[in-house]
């Protein structure tokens, strides 16, 4: 908890804004975009660009569910650090967490340092990915949304 204390003190870290059904669903649908941009590039064999495209279609996904929550936050590392969070509170599936940190350092890895690591790209579960993170916001309510902004800043 205290990474996420930190990430609230940071100027571009964990604030709250109007929780936002707008946002949440442009994010989601830049998110729907990219999903057909990788698709589209799927043979290319630039490793570079799939680790890339795939990393942030699950970072705007898991944005989505920030805005809705209306939570910003403009930190990558502190925003998958608050995916965690999430995850042990029950809001995202077991393994969010992990899988979106290793596509982080994946990216990182074949972007900034010309790794040229191969990129696993699995259009079924990328699709679900998907569909889990629409159930996710279509399951929070003003109550639920009220509870999770409570508790993140209440740590």
């Amino acid at each position: 908890m205290s990474r996420l204390n930190w990430c609230k003190k940071q100027s571009k870290g964990i604030k709250l804004i109007d929780p936002s059904d707008n946002l949440s669903k442009e994010y989601f649908a830049s998110a729907e975009e990219t999903l057909k941009v990788l698709h589209s590039m799927k043979n290319t064999g630039s490793r570079m660009w799939l680790a890339t495209t795939k990393y942030y279609f699950k970072y705007l996904a898991i944005y989505s569910v920030f805005m809705k929550l209306g939570i910003k936050c403009e930190i990558h590392e502190c925003s998958i650090d608050l995916v965690s969070f999430l995850e042990q509170n029950g809001i995202f599936r077991d393994g969010t967490y992990n899988n979106l940190f290793k596509d982080k350092d994946l990216r990182i890895d074949n972007q900034y340092y010309l790794k040229n690591k191969p990129v696993i790209i699995d259009f079924e579960e990328l699709s679900d990915f998907l569909i889990n993170i629409h159930s996710i916001i279509d399951s929070l309510d003003k109550k639920k949304i009220d509870e999770l902004r409570k508790l993140i800043f209440s740590l």
